[in-house]
């Protein structure tokens, strides 16, 4: 249980950094909603691994790179998801771009990463 909620805060971290630069590059930068949204998931991505890798599971000891091999084809399923995700839910059913990433992302964050993380990229 520790380590899921060491998870969800690292998650929840990564979350805020991934925000920030999508509404940074939304609204001062006028990037594409979409393009704004996988911007933001690359920092969230970068901030995650290092949380996980140092102190959600402890897995210092191990090779980086495979680590880094690994959660880079998860985050890739993760930016195709919660793009997708962002796309659909904001164009399909009328939701504000914020809303839908918050949706999705959180989504996405509870199941998909943390399963994928602790399963394949730390184990």
């Amino acid at each position: 249980m520790a380590t899921f909620l060491k998870a969800q805060v690292a998650s929840l971290s990564a979350s805020i950094f991934d925000f920030l630069t999508t509404l940074v590059c939304t609204q001062y930068l006028h990037f594409w909603y979409v393009a704004g949204s996988a911007t933001g998931t690359i920092v969230g991505g970068v901030i995650n691994f290092t949380m996980g890798r140092h102190w959600v599971f402890g897995a210092n000891e191990k090779k980086v790179y495979s680590q880094i091999t690994k959660y880079i084809l998860v985050w890739t399923g993760n930016l195709i998801l919660t793009t997708t995700g962002v796309y659909l839910v904001t164009h399909y059913l009328n939701f504000n771009y914020i809303i839908s990433k918050i949706i999705v992302t959180s989504t996405v964050g509870v199941t998909y990463n943390y399963l994928m993380q602790k399963k394949f990229v730390f184990a």
